[in-house]
């Protein structure tokens, strides 16, 4: 981890104002670049309504295409929150209060972004950063390099934009090809720009830092991890991130979605390793191949040790763990369909896998679900992944799964909890989504109803939660 070098506010004043006064030789002036390159950020405001509150979320994000395109980190969103429940979206120039509506396009998986598309009345204001890409022959950043970036302060001040001016201090693979600036360099979704004023990367969410908090009461320091959410010093280096610009997603939900089913990626052993002479390189192990699966279909077993996808050894990464991602952004920059050559390692033998890969399953965030107020909770469609949570087979799969819970309403007093797995209402299995929702608005709509019963279960504990609605 590098952490930032923290100096004296009036130090770092007098070292920016001498950047910008005193460009390389050959470099244009920073205020000269500045003014351009602030039309191709902007601030996006939206609101996750939930069914007991509707929270506002705001987000930085550059503009990517003539059409009002705009990504935004992958933190911008809550990877839990159903996309169905994200309204609202008002995207922001720098220093402008007005507002124009934006529309969510959804998260491509693979390179992590989210997509907004603004009002064709804002789009025609913006510049798509690609304006400033680098010109072939350029170097790639280095350690030691200036770069600048942009910053956007909060609601009440318009969103108005600043500048951030540091250097290159370490570039690494995590896996993509990230650069760790001294200090903050961007708001996170922002561009990050080298002296000349050419695109060279997209700032990251913050990476968290760890300080020690003393008191006077205690001696001993207790660590805490503080991360910045305004501004970052790491930033995805542009070759890494802008050929994937034009991944627009096609729905809300990022389909399709390519899916393997090699579960439970973990790196492999350091001591593994170098017993089987593979210290040069990378492995993932395979914790388990899920049910019906395309690693099932092509023959993966548990256990397995990828150590090469079509034929090219899985990169060496420091730290060992990144591999695991590796292999993930190997499989979700694909598409359904596509097939996925695998060398695996299998006891002393090595093995050559052909999968074609699939469309995943239903995931969580796509489940139906259906709140009931009187009753107190709502309800979600159990999917495939409910199915592996629980280590039951797919074909086993029935009820419904408790998402929210209402405090201080009926089914919270009854005892009821998220990610209960709903089995039977009123002593009658429930076999689908539809059948509960049916069963559970027809208790609803009983004004007569004094109580029902729930058969949950929850880990390796099943219970019976009587329901008392009066």
């Amino acid at each position: 981890m590098i952490r930032s070098v923290r100096i004296s506010p009036l130090c770092f004043l007098f070292g920016a104002a001498a950047l910008w006064l005193a460009p390389l030789r050959g470099a244009p002036a920073l205020p000269a670049l500045w003014a351009p390159r602030v039309k191709s950020v902007v601030a996006v405001e939206y609101y996750t309504e939930t069914e007991s509150d509707r929270r506002p979320t705001i987000a930085y994000g550059t503009a990517v295409d003539n059409r009002g395109t705009i990504i935004l980190p992958s933190s911008a969103v809550d990877a839990r929150v159903p996309p169905k429940q994200l309204q609202q979206f008002k995207v922001y120039l720098p220093g402008d209060p007005t507002g124009y509506d934006g529309t969510y396009l959804g998260q491509d998986v693979f390179t992590g972004c989210h997509y907004v598309r603004a009002d064709p009345k804002l789009a025609a204001q913006l510049t798509p950063v690609t304006a400033w890409a680098a010109p072939a022959g350029t170097p790639a950043p280095a350690m030691a390099d200036e770069v600048w970036g942009i910053g956007l302060r909060n609601k009440d001040e318009d969103f108005a934009p600043y500048i951030l001016v540091s250097h290159i201090a370490i570039v690494q693979s995590l896996p993509q090809r990230t650069a760790i600036a001294q200090q903050e360099v961007a708001g996170p979704g922002l561009p990050v720009f080298n002296r000349a004023g050419f695109l060279i990367g997209i700032a990251a969410s913050s990476f968290g830092q760890t300080y020690l908090e003393f008191s006077r009461l205690e001696r001993a320091g207790t660590p805490v991890m503080l991360v910045d959410l305004e501004e970052s010093s790491a930033f995805v280096l542009a070759d890494e991130i802008v050929p994937y610009f034009g991944r627009v997603p096609q729905n809300i939900y990022g389909r399709p979605l390519a899916w393997l089913g090699a579960y439970g990626l973990e790196p492999m052993d350091r001591e593994v390793a170098s017993f089987l002479r593979l210290s040069a390189q990378s492995g993932a192990v395979v914790s388990e191949v899920l049910e019906d699966s395309p690693a099932e279909k092509a023959g993966m077993k548990d256990h397995d040790i990828i150590l090469a996808i079509d034929g090219q050894p899985l990169p060496r990464f420091r730290p060992y763990r990144i591999v695991t991602d590796y292999v993930e952004r190997e499989i979700e920059r694909r598409k359904p369909g596509d097939v996925m050559t695998l060398t695996v390692l299998r006891g002393s033998d090595r093995v050559e896998l052909k999968a074609p890969l699939g469309e995943e399953p239903k995931l969580i965030r796509e489940a139906e679900r259906k709140y009931f107020e009187r009753l107190g909770f709502t309800v979600r469609e159990f999917v495939y992944g409910d199915a592996v949570a629980r280590r039951i087979k797919t074909g086993e799969a029935s009820g419904v799964v408790i998402s929210y819970v209402k405090p201080n309403g009926p089914a919270a007093i009854a005892g009821a909890g998220v990610e209960d797995w709903v089995k039977e209402i009123d002593g009658v299995a429930v076999k689908s989504f539809s059948e509960a929702a049916a069963r559970l608005a027809a208790i609803e709509a009983d004004s007569g109803r004094g109580e029902f019963v729930l058969l949950v279960s929850h880990g390796s504990d099943t219970s019976i939660l009587r329901v008392k609605l009066r």
